[in-house]
């Protein structure tokens, strides 16, 4: 499977928020941890609603948890 146009920094923001496990950003965010990880991986893209919910979980702009390769997209 083809890695998607985006880019993040979910893991390290969850090393930084307390070593916070997948599980738990899911279950702040209102998705499973299997989505987590393939959020994390760049194998999913998120609804732009879980994406807004994970920034704020974090207390970051989108951009700072998301990045888009333009000439790969």
């Amino acid at each position: 499977m083809a890695r998607l146009p985006f880019s993040n920094d979910i893991r390290t923001l969850r090393f930084l928020a307390g070593e916070m496990t997948q599980a738990e950003l899911g279950e702040r965010v209102g998705v499973t941890r299997q989505t987590i990880a393939a959020i994390e991986q760049g194998k999913y893209s998120p609804s732009l609603e879980v994406a807004f919910r994970i920034a704020r979980t974090f207390d970051k702009p989108l951009e700072q948890v998301f990045g888009w390769d333009e000439e790969s997209g």
